[in-house]
């Protein structure tokens, strides 16, 4: 039997304005988004769409879900390798394009994580490597549940590893090219 997570979220719209929604032009795309006792998320549109550039687009927050996914995966499957990572960070970016209807989607979300290790060698002397650490990150890939719900490609074009401490900061070995994977087609279920 399958386990199921049950998330809450919580919206409340704070750009009516004396106006509210009378034109296009009338009202404020600004909202607030919680949950629990966590912190308010000030949240918008898109800037295109007139939005605030200061606060969290859906669109940002996708990407940053994605992202996110991606690195906690990661570090579990690193931890379970015997892989010691000191330091992981990404700079993921998303694509999404606008039909002539107006309607909108995301094509693609390429993450480029960049991790540190804290040696160059596993316990039993096998290399920490850019070959290994791509295969953590197709696993990782496999693994989340963001990216396993979404119907558009995420691909990851990870830089070259970093071992702490060393001079030039990367192990020895094969150096793996981006890994690539689409993400699979959601199903109804």
């Amino acid at each position: 039997m399958a386990l199921l997570h049950s998330y809450s979220v919580d919206l409340v719209w704070t750009g009516a304005g004396s106006a509210g929604t009378s034109t296009y032009t009338s009202y404020g795309r600004d909202h607030e988004l919680s949950a629990g006792a966590k912190p308010v998320l000030a949240g918008t549109s898109d800037p295109g769409f007139r939005g605030d550039p200061d606060r969290w687009s859906p669109e940002d927050l996708l990407v940053g879900s994605l992202s996110q996914c991606h690195m906690l995966w990661f570090l579990h499957l690193a931890a379970t390798a015997g892989v010691v990572v000191t330091g992981y960070g990404d700079s993921a970016s998303g694509t999404m394009r606008i039909e002539a209807a107006g309607h909108g989607r995301f094509t693609e979300v390429v993450l480029h994580p960049r991790v540190t290790v804290r040696d160059a060698a596993l316990a039993d002397g096998t290399p920490v490597n850019d070959e290994l650490l791509a295969g953590l990150h197709r696993a990782a890939h496999e693994h989340c549940f963001i990216a396993r719900s979404v119907n558009f490609t995420v691909r990851q074009e990870p830089a070259p590893v970093h071992v702490a401490g060393t001079a030039s900061g990367t192990a020895t070995g094969n150096a793996a090219d981006a890994t690539e994977r689409p993400a699979p087609a959601a199903h109804a279920g």
